[in-house]
């Protein structure tokens, strides 16, 4: 476990992190990111919280939130909402111009920024940023925990 300073500087920097993270993944169909680059930086701010507490208070912290049903409810929201398109074809845009949620008609030229032009894509970003999320935060979990287990030995 790292000094007060380091972990009041966490406490601080971890929701700026997560917010940003996942801004990232709301935003990567006009902007460049998405939900792989958001995933990777949700997943930096465990890799903090990690580095400032330990891994031992960190586990316990995780054992509420289980990472494996995170990655695989990301994992089956981004091929079922690819299913849903499958009357036409394999991710198929269905919600793009239906008027419903994501379903604004898309303008001619430079998009203002609207985010519900985009049809499917926002929600496949979130699919893939809850993947990508909980697959790295589980690899610097186990990483962690080799660290700690060669530490003992």
């Amino acid at each position: 476990m790292m000094s007060k300073i380091v972990r009041t500087i966490t406490n601080i920097l971890y929701s700026s992190i997560l917010i940003f993270g996942f801004y990232i993944i709301m935003h990567g169909h006009l902007t460049p990111g998405g939900g792989f680059q958001g995933g990777a930086v949700v997943a930096s701010g465990i890799a903090l919280v990690l580095i400032a507490y330990g891994y031992d208070t960190v586990k316990s912290w995780m054992k509420k939130s289980n990472l494996s049903v995170l990655e695989s409810i990301g994992a089956l929201g981004f091929i079922g909402i690819a299913f849903l398109g499958i009357g036409t074809t394999f991710f198929y845009n269905f919600l793009a111009n239906s008027g419903g949620l994501f379903g604004d008609p898309t303008v001619i030229g430079i998009n203002p920024g609207n985010l519900d032009t985009s049809g499917v894509l926002p929600l496949m970003n979130w699919a893939v940023g809850l993947k990508v999320l909980a697959g790295l935060g589980s690899v610097v979990l186990l990483m962690a925990y080799g660290i700690r287990k060669g530490d003992e030995e």
